[in-house]
């Protein structure tokens, strides 16, 4: 057979007899000449293989002391404060006072509650503030706004009893 094979399985006539055998590397040893030996062990640049068993944390030792749990706090008193309870007098004066909207009696009681709350979230610390002056804004507004609107129907009806008096009278 002839070197190298014709490709598509057929032989070549042009090849046939010309090469019978590779042609010779001249960095390999002619026929007779002992091959020098290779120092046997593990190639240091082959990959290594993942599917050899073994421990991989053999060699390693173990700290000298265990971990502890979790981290320590950086600093005292870090972080956010919890917030404060919530007076309750403060929420029933804001919703009294928005309820007060559209009813007009509950907005002068949200008024009230709203001052009572604000004292007592100066005597306790507790959250609200913010709740009781809204409560008190609103309550006074809404209150203010219903006394206009029943002096505006009592002005309206005194002037049609006076006007109905003169139509009357004829003068």
């Amino acid at each position: 057979m002839t070197y190298p094979p014709p490709s598509g399985g057929w032989n070549d006539p042009a090849w046939s007899g010309q090469q019978s055998s590779p042609p010779a590397d001249p960095a390999l040893p002619v026929s007779g000449q002992p091959i020098p030996t290779q120092p046997t062990g593990p190639d240091p640049y082959a990959p290594a293989d993942p599917y050899a068993g073994g421990d991989p944390y053999a060699g390693m030792q173990q700290a000298a002391q265990p971990m502890a749990a979790g981290y320590p706090p950086p600093y005292p008193n870090y972080g956010y404060a919890p917030a404060p309870k919530t007076n309750g007098l403060a929420i029933a004066a804001l919703v009294l006072a928005l309820v007060g909207l559209g009813s007009c009696i509950t907005a002068p009681i949200g008024a009230i509650l709203g001052h009572v709350a604000q004292k007592q979230i100066r005597q306790t610390g507790e959250g609200g503030e913010g709740m009781a002056k809204a409560g008190i804004i609103v309550g006074w507004i809404v209150t203010g706004l219903y006394l206009l609107l029943v002096l505006f129907y009592v002005a309206i009806i005194v002037f049609a009893i006076s006007q109905a008096d003169t139509s009357s009278t004829g003068y």
